[in-house]
């Protein structure tokens, strides 16, 4: 399967990331593009998270449920984003009209990759080695990494979002971190014009 935009990791920051690049199917420049997210959320530290801190979130909020809630609200607004599930990205590799994602179950093209996985040391994806370096914002005995970096992008169409850009692991960081690399993908494929997406509540 070949896509425009390859999200990979269903969790906040892919998730966000997805959510904003769907909402952006009625603008001119979106309207054709071709959107997935590989869904992974098995490592996600949303697993056993617990939120009272997060503007919008009623105190008490499982990140267990957000997981859930969140490919559902993706696949009930935008159902042109497609979900893959129960796979894990294994490599990617850069080709001339642009990547190709190798996962446990099969292949996808896609021209922009994001990469919204987590930040442990566990983070196997060949392809992504030379970019791996100690993360800048925790201590150094977590082992915890990112990838390097300029403004969530890697090198030419390949992005980075969430702690595996460097962020601090807040909830609320990472969606904005998605929803940041969304509109600039959103703005590269506006030809560079400045974008974002907003609804408005009708009177």
């Amino acid at each position: 399967m070949t896509f425009d935009a390859l999200i990979i990791g269903g969790g906040a920051a892919g998730l966000s990331c997805a959510l904003v690049l769907g909402s952006a199917k009625e603008k001119a420049y979106a309207k054709d593009k071709s959107i997935a997210i590989i869904a992974h959320q098995k490592t996600s530290h949303l697993q056993d998270a617990l939120f009272n801190n997060v503007l919008g979130l009623r105190p008490g909020t499982l990140g267990k449920d957000i997981l859930e809630s969140g490919k559902q609200q993706l696949k009930a607004l935008y159902p042109h984003v497609t979900q893959i599930e129960k796979e894990k990205v294994k490599r990617i590799e850069r080709h001339s009209e642009g990547f190709k994602v190798i996962t446990n179950k099969g292949e996808y093209q896609s021209a922009i990759v994001v990469v919204a996985v987590g930040y442990t040391s566990f983070m196997t994806i060949k392809g992504l080695e030379g970019f791996i370096a100690p993360h800048p914002r925790t201590k150094p005995e977590k082992e915890r990494i990112w990838l390097k970096n300029t403004d969530h992008l890697i090198e030419e169409n390949l992005y980075v979002a969430g702690t595996l850009a460097g962020w601090r692991s807040q909830f609320s960081i990472a969606c904005g971190s998605g929803s940041h690399v969304a509109t600039d993908i959103l703005t590269l494929w506006n030809g560079g014009n400045h974008t974002k997406v907003h609804d408005k509540a009708t009177v």
